[in-house]
């Protein structure tokens, strides 16, 4: 992932997926990807696709941070294995995780690991076994802004809470001055924009801000924004846009969100030597210091929100796909890990490099692919 000027042409080509709520794909020859249909042979990604068990519909929800993530992958994974239909529905974690204890989904996609409540619930559906997290997607959370003449803006954690906490109101406020001294800072209203629904993206910013502004930050760590004053919208497309169109806006979303719209990102002032900027190459350095904190089968992260090491990005999220270790509906079983195998793969994991994410950790991601492959 690199900063919102480069990949350009193909960030725009995700700028016109990333405002839709749900991807419903249907396989065919036209379509033209790494990995689709080239002169009757298969090219590129999806030649390494095994459909193995696939078989009809797949429905799946959650997590809108990996929605341009999971568009790319559908259309690869459809071209390779005609006849089978994923579905994923971009809503949020919270809905995603509602959706798979109902058991109206082959699985979901979450920006925060299953809590203990949830895991217990889950156990309704997975008859014989239970949710478990999976780490498949990594990338920054993006601080999009909109103030017109103003490039490279640098921030803090404590100014960061500040704003959002809506303690900071103008554009020009000293402290913000203070960070970027060669900046014309107009006197233009600060308009905060946050996530309406139970976002993991919200969640995983609470965790920057109360590790790394713990006096500006007095929140918990939890899905529902909980600070007073800013706006709400749905969706990190819903927030973006609201930040692309209002004058003195800013808000926060994955990097891909940024890059397909232009929307100017700020680079953080860690304690490092030199601010940081929200680049794939960036969030992996601090993804990479990851922890594996979950048990069995388990694979939930920890992350260190409150990095100071050179040139590391903290404000990282990372996507799990929610699964059943056993107990998957039979029907469903064999596509769930066919498309995980491939997403989780070499191939599916070089594609969020060209999309503007972050590939796991090789050394997690080993461990990812074992427990896909032993899904029962």
């Amino acid at each position: 992932m690199k900063l919102q000027r480069k990949n350009g042409l193909r960030a725009t080509a995700l700028g016109a997926l990333a405002v839709s709520g749900a991807l419903v794909l249907t396989a065919c020859g036209s379509d033209d990807n790494t990995g689709a249909s080239t002169g009757g042979k298969k090219t590129g990604a999806a030649s390494n696709i095994k459909c193995a068990d696939a078989k009809g519909q797949l429905l799946a929800s959650g997590s809108s941070a990996q929605k341009n993530a999971m568009d790319l992958w559908v259309k690869n994974y459809m071209a390779a294995c005609p006849g089978v239909e994923i579905n994923y529905k971009s809503s949020s974690s919270g809905e995603g995780i509602i959706a798979f204890n109902q058991g109206t989904v082959g699985f979901a996609g979450s920006d925060s690991a299953l809590k203990p409540e949830e895991v217990a619930e889950s156990k309704k559906i997975c008859k014989s076994g239970q949710g478990i997290n999976l780490p498949m997607v990594g990338g920054p959370i993006a601080i999009g802004y909109n103030v017109p003449g103003v490039k490279d803006l640098v921030l803090d954690a404590p100014t960061i809470a500040k704003i959002f906490n809506d303690k900071i109101k103008k554009w020009d406020d000293p402290a913000i001055a203070k960070l970027n001294p060669n900046a014309k800072l107009p006197s233009t209203a600060i308009q905060a924009f946050h996530r309406s629904e139970d976002s993991g993206t919200t969640q995983n910013l609470g965790k920057y801000l109360g590790k790394a502004a713990k006096a500006d930050w007095p929140y918990e760590a939890e899905k529902k924004w909980p600070a007073p004053g800013g706006q709400a919208a749905s969706g990190s497309s819903g927030v973006a846009a609201q930040v692309k169109q209002a004058e003195g806006a800013i808000g926060y979303f994955e990097l891909s969100y940024a890059t397909s719209q232009n929307i100017p990102t700020v680079q953080i002032d860690t304690g490092a030597a030199a601010p940081v900027a929200a680049t794939s190459e960036n969030a992996s350095k601090a993804i990479a210091a990851a922890k594996v904190k979950g048990t069995g089968k388990d694979l939930a992260l920890e992350l260190d929100y409150a990095t100071k090491a050179e040139g590391a990005y903290p404000i990282v999220l990372v996507t799990y796909e929610v699964v059943c270790d056993t107990g998957n509906k039979p029907e469903t079983l064999g596509t769930v890990k066919s498309f995980l195998t491939y997403t989780a793969s070499e191939e599916g994991q070089k594609v969020l490099s060209e999309a503007g994410y972050a590939p796991i950790p090789a050394e997690i991601n080993a461990k990812v692919r074992e427990t896909v492959n032993g899904l029962s």
